[in-house]
């Protein structure tokens, strides 16, 4: 989930939904209530552990943590080197989701049809937003941690892609997270010099407001979540179902990047030195190229890695 999560285009919730334990996810964040807080101030640690599934929410957090700083980094090289081949296995995977969850489906009512078909065209048209410009207001970096967070729960809904369609992607995902690890640096080499240091500060306080809304996001739409899941499942389902088969115009693995340009039309570039992606532009591929071929047999490994996480998902959670 957090490799999905990273990845502009790929939600870490569809990771969840195939694995079978989306639900389990869910109704853990829930649980995170003032009840749990109460139990929390009083002491009673034990309590709150259980009452929280502590032990999911321990594993499925650190793992994410793990994943950001070691697997998704693996993947940013590999997009950068192999975009196409990369794309294509996130394109089976996804078609893989589409297929299984769908397969599991009740009764398709006309309703659950028209939902389906709103959730198709939320998908879509977010793939075809032009991205704002950066946006380093706190009150909006707070807005956006609560927005992002969305590709975590939702499956189908890419929390990094929407970052980029509000234009903080690079100033979130990428500024701040190397601020924060130079901060961790610096801390255990006993300098403290960055405290001083004004532009390091105003990064710090936009990653605190990013973390925070993602927090107050994650929190509330699980409720949500939880409540539609409980009282209008098949609906729920058809929604999300829409969200993942839009989302496929995201991850189209045929398409060039199409950089944020400067007031004297050069590439921009961030505090990192990495060129600003603002959003890409995809074309059919030559159905005669070796390439192209390669990249079908990825979408094939992609779909079968999803068989193989789904059979996985049916024997640890087979209720």
């Amino acid at each position: 989930m957090g490799t999905a999560n990273k990845v502009p285009g790929i939600s870490g919730g569809v990771v969840a939904y195939v694995g079978g334990f989306y639900e389990e996810f869910i109704y853990s964040l829930q649980k995170l209530n003032l009840k749990a807080f109460k139990l929390l101030i009083s002491g009673r640690y034990a309590t709150f552990f259980h009452y929280i599934n502590g032990r999911f929410l321990t594993l499925l957090i650190l793992g994410e943590a793990i994943s950001y700083f070691t697997v998704s980094k693996g993947f940013d090289l590999l997009i950068q080197y192999y975009p196409i081949l990369v794309w294509a296995t996130f394109f089976g995977m996804i078609l893989g989701s589409i297929y299984y969850i769908s397969r599991s489906y009740g009764e398709w009512t006309r309703n659950n049809v028209i939902i389906l078909i709103i959730g198709i065209a939320i998908g879509v048209g977010t793939s075809l937003l032009d991205p704002a410009r950066e946006n380093p207001n706190l009150i909006f970096v707070f807005f956006c941690g609560m927005v992002s967070i969305s590709g975590m729960t939702l499956p189908g809904l890419s929390g990094s892609f929407i970052l980029i369609l509000l234009g903080n992607y690079v100033l979130l995902l990428v500024d701040s997270i190397n601020t924060f690890f130079d901060t961790m640096v610096a801390v255990v080499q006993g300098d403290f010099s960055w405290w001083y240091n004004t532009a390091h500060m105003d990064m710090l306080a936009i990653l605190t407001s990013f973390v925070l809304g993602s927090i107050v996001g994650l929190i509330s739409l699980s409720h949500l979540l939880g409540w539609t899941i409980k009282h209008y499942r098949n609906e729920t389902n058809a929604m999300i179902i829409g969200f993942i088969a839009g989302s496929l115009g995201v991850v189209w693995p045929w398409k060039k990047e199409i950089y944020q340009l400067t007031n004297s039309g050069s590439i921009a570039i961030d505090a990192s030195g990495e060129k600003i992606l603002e959003n890409y532009s995809r074309y059919w591929p030559e159905i005669n190229e070796t390439q192209t071929w390669i990249a079908i047999i990825m979408v094939i490994i992609g779909f079968l890695s999803v068989y193989i996480l789904d059979r996985y998902g049916n024997k640890a959670n087979p209720i």
